[in-house]
């Protein structure tokens, strides 16, 4: 009776090994899929918006988490211009328009005539909203979206990803220490864009 009970066990184990297998043969094929629909869409353009909406919340994922308890070594402040540089255009215009300027003057007057009401975790997102709102044209126009903005981008990510390496101890342990590892992924996210769009350009 109990070899039939280890027998029934390890056919079991075999049919959801099996399963599991066909699942991601299945996932294979979905993800080929979608990387031809996308190729259809837009091919390498629509990659490069992608990634950069992936890596502006990224940046912004990288600015909360600072402002937590999650508290890193890193030079965060780094991250607004980051944020300027690869933001989407269609968030860039509205930020930058009459309600980024609202928001910025809320900030202001906050800041300068109620102080105790101004959390400090407030200063680095009223920063990059004011950045938004008073950025020069040749900045916001002849910079961002160019190799140029790519480039410091790239500069920036690499920049904070061995400093956050460094500060972890290591390569090894930023990954393996539990609040590292969602910054050691989140600054690769910071890479991924600017490589893509300077690989892209030289195409």
């Amino acid at each position: 009776m109990g070899r039939m009970d280890y027998l029934a066990m390890k056919t079991d184990d075999v049919d959801t090994v099996a399963l599991v297998n066909s699942d991601m043969e299945e996932l294979k094929v979905a993800a080929k899929k979608l990387f031809s629909d996308v190729s259809k869409l837009g091919g390498l353009g629509f990659g490069v918006s992608f990634l950069k909406f992936l890596a502006s919340f990224a940046a912004i994922y990288l600015l909360i988490l600072d402002r937590t308890n999650w508290k890193t070594k890193m030079l965060t402040s780094l991250l607004i211009p980051y944020i300027f540089l690869s933001l989407p255009s269609v968030i860039f215009n509205f930020l930058s328009g009459d309600v980024g300027k609202w928001i910025a003057f809320v900030a202001v007057v906050l800041r300068l005539f109620f102080p105790k009401h101004f959390p400090d975790w407030l200063e680095m997102p009223g920063s990059l909203i004011l950045l938004l709102v008073v950025s020069p044209q040749f900045l916001a126009h002849h910079i961002r979206g160019t190799w140029i903005g790519t480039v410091i981008s790239l500069f920036i990510g690499c920049y904070l990803l061995q400093e956050h390496i460094r500060a972890s101890g290591g390569f090894r342990n930023s990954f393996t220490q539990p609040r590292g590892v969602s910054n050691t992924l989140g600054i690769i996210l910071l890479l991924v864009y600017p490589v893509w769009a300077l690989i892209v350009r030289v195409m």
